[in-house]
């Protein structure tokens, strides 16, 4: 994900924010607040409003006054769940040291808020935590965008310089553009600026999937309406706008704390409910029919490429092709229950334990067998985009008609198309409408479940 050091310090202020509005209460020791249900209740919605306040959407660039604005509509809301507590759970009850409690922590969180704020600037303001970026454009760009970070050092940038399709007598002139991807990347370059109106669109498109595989900020000045899009964010460095691509879901560190607790409240409730008595009888059919362990396992690229033990209840005899060849129509390899087992997709239930693991989700792109990885890496494109998420137990492809075997090159770009398409569009209520689909599609006869 981008910006590594970016979302270390947005961590450590969700942190300072957390032992904020706890240390706060505390500080009050009223057993009427102090308490777990309290106490949970004020954390999970703090942070539930700040995701839709934007509460800590706050950039080099960001002016005291947005962060006046961030506080008053992040309490004004806050304000309100807090209230509501005692409304909903407390009906009836004398409560004191409300306003008390609502002060300190008002008090606590802006301060820090403003605080870290301070230090970071003045940190910059000494040479220190710069962002390396260039330019895509022409002069009038560079000049622009030079005057304004040498007026404003306390953005912490270092403007490098610009490459162009025109060659110019400028120190900031850096060269052709054929020559601009490789010093961004020997470089380091964090930020890459580009002005649309000197470029086709196909040029941007080509610089915009450069940015994202080398997780470099993309932002572009813009010049044309026809830039503007839904895909687009329009944001001001001083008086100078620019557009930044808006961020995938799961560049979001929110996203990964909602998709964390589904999982495991969604998982949890499986094993407790299902698998508990549904393994003792499955370990009773699997073995009378065939040798071996009622589970199967298998090594499969998990996120970012790391390799995990994927869990499937075991649907074939023992055989020395499992990690070589996937299961196709009428394969003499699936014993007769083990056909109903993957007809049924009961065999994928022991997933739930993966879940558990942190090894997979149970909604993503499905983990493939090594020697289809190693193949489709290099013949599909975007392929290893999928790496970036988690696999899942099902997904959007696999409710689309793309499961089992990849008979033609059609199937495996459909199944990329769609697994490309779930993470750069992801939702909530995308999971849960994933989940449903597959549920119901346990009771319809899936022509390539097998």
């Amino acid at each position: 994900m981008k910006q590594i050091k970016y979302i270390s310090v947005k961590s450590l202020i969700l942190f300072i924010d957390f032992i904020s509005i706890n240390g706060a209460i505390y500080l009050v020791s009223d057993s009427m607040y102090f308490n777990f249900p309290f106490l949970s209740y004020i954390s999970i919605f703090w942070f539930f409003i700040a995701h839709y306040t934007n509460f800590y959407d706050v950039h080099r660039y960001t002016h005291y006054t947005r962060l006046i604005k961030l506080l008053l509509s992040q309490f004004f809301v806050f304000g309100l769940a807090f209230l509501s507590y005692f409304t909903l759970f407390r009906e009836g009850e004398i409560i004191s040291n409300q306003s008390l409690i609502f002060i300190l922590i008002f008090s606590f969180v802006s301060f820090f808020k403003f605080f870290i704020f301070y230090v970071q600037k003045k940190y910059r303001n000494k040479n220190k935590d710069f962002k390396k970026i260039v330019l895509f454009g022409d002069i009038n760009s560079a000049e622009k965008l030079e005057l304004l970070f040498n007026d404003r050092n306390n953005f912490g940038y270092e403007f490098y310089g610009f490459f162009s399709r025109k060659e110019y007598d400028s120190k900031k002139y850096l060269g052709p553009m054929k020559e601009g991807f490789n010093f961004v990347v020997e470089n380091k370059i964090e930020e890459i600026y580009c002005d649309p109106a000197h470029f086709s669109d196909r040029y941007l498109i080509k610089v915009r999937q450069f940015s994202e595989k080398f997780d470099i900020e993309l932002k572009f000045l813009p010049e044309s309406k026809a830039i503007y899009s839904k895909d687009f964010t329009l944001e001001y460095l001083g008086t100078v706008p620019v557009l930044k691509p808006k961020p995938l879901p799961f560049e979001k560190i929110e996203t990964h704390f909602i998709k964390r607790v589904f999982d495991l409240i969604f998982s949890l409730s499986v094993c407790i409910l299902v698998l508990s008595w549904l393994i003792p009888i499955l370990w009773i059919i699997v073995k009378s029919e065939s040798k071996g362990p009622l589970f199967f396992k298998q090594k499969r690229d998990g996120l970012d490429g790391k390799q995990f033990y994927c869990y499937k209840i075991r649907s074939m005899v023992v055989n020395d092709e499992a990690d070589k060849i996937s299961a196709t129509k009428n394969d003499p390899r699936i014993t007769k229950i083990g056909a109903f087992l993957r007809k049924s997709s009961i065999d994928e239930l022991p997933q739930f334990f993966n879940v558990l693991f942190g090894n997979m989700s149970v909604v993503g792109p499905r983990p493939h067998i090594n020697v289809q990885n190693e193949k489709y890496a290099n013949e599909i494109d975007n392929y290893l985009l999928r790496n970036s998420v988690k696999p899942g137990i099902t997904g959007l492809a696999q409710i689309s008609g793309f499961r089992g075997e990849v008979t033609k090159k059609s199937d495996i770009k459909n199944r990329v198309r769609l697994d490309v398409f779930y993470i750069e569009n992801w939702s909530f209520f995308l999971d849960v409408k994933i989940v449903v689909k597959t549920f119901l599609n346990f009771f319809n006869r899936e022509e390539k479940a097998y």
